[in-house]
């Protein structure tokens, strides 16, 4: 279990560093910038590096609500839940420290004012979606990711292709969400640059343990009852 645990913190650190580390380091760095396309991959990409470094470790959840999804659909035991969703939460904490750490080496970086790439709604949108547009989109991102993830990895799924299909259902998330909400489907990724901005990135957060979760869940149900059967 310390292996697993060990797993799931460092992929989730992964994902943190290299994702949100895209949006607040490089994506609008002068004359290079990445833009959307850009963090998009870089949150793409993560996944599939880490789920094929310690995926067969742990797993690769890297997302509570990946997790709470997969307990949901029969695939991981309960009881493994607390400890990959702690694992997971300091491990997006750990990496916002260093993110924050990073991008305070540059002269006039206000951390507070720049959004660190924590997700929103409303005033806090990229495009200034409401509260109601942000919960939808977070719930069915999440549900189609699960349903990606779950089909993937099942038994009789062409072998060895299960992180580029996830990374690119990632991927294909961003491109939709970021303007909704700078995309979540992640509690824990959406957790750790909200406790560095603090204010509205926190008293908004809870949206983004509920709705991914929920998602994920009934994704995890829907699949279990409709899909996992031989």
């Amino acid at each position: 279990m310390i292996r697993k645990l060990a797993a799931e913190f460092l992929g989730t650190f992964w994902l943190v560093l290299g994702g949100c580390g895209s949006a607040v380091i490089a994506a609008a760095f002068p004359h290079v910038g990445i833009g959307l396309l850009g963090v998009s991959l870089a949150f793409g990409l993560t996944v599939v590096t880490m789920a094929y470094a310690v995926g067969h470790v742990s797993g690769g959840h890297f997302n509570p609500a990946v997790t709470l999804g997969l307990v949901a659909a029969g695939r991981t035991p309960a009881s493994q839940a607390p400890g990959y969703v702690i694992a997971q939460l300091a491990g997006a904490i750990a990496a916002a420290a260093v993110l924050a750490a990073i991008a305070a080496g540059k002269p006039g970086f206000d951390l507070v004012a720049s959004g660190f790439a924590a997700n929103g709604y409303a005033d806090h949108s990229p495009g200034f979606y409401s509260q109601g547009a942000a919960f939808l989109t977070e719930f069915t991102m999440t549900f189609f990711f699960l349903i990606v993830i779950l089909g993937a990895t099942h038994r009789r799924a062409p072998t060895g292709f299960a992180p580029l299909a996830i990374g690119l259902a990632l991927v294909l998330i961003h491109l939709v969400s970021i303007p909704v909400t700078n995309t979540s489907v992640n509690p824990a990724r959406s957790t750790g640059p909200a406790l560095f901005v603090g204010g509205w990135a926190l008293s908004q957060l809870w949206l983004f343990w509920v709705a991914p979760i929920a998602g994920a869940v009934v994704a995890g149900l829907v699949h279990r009852g409709l899909f996992e059967r031989d």
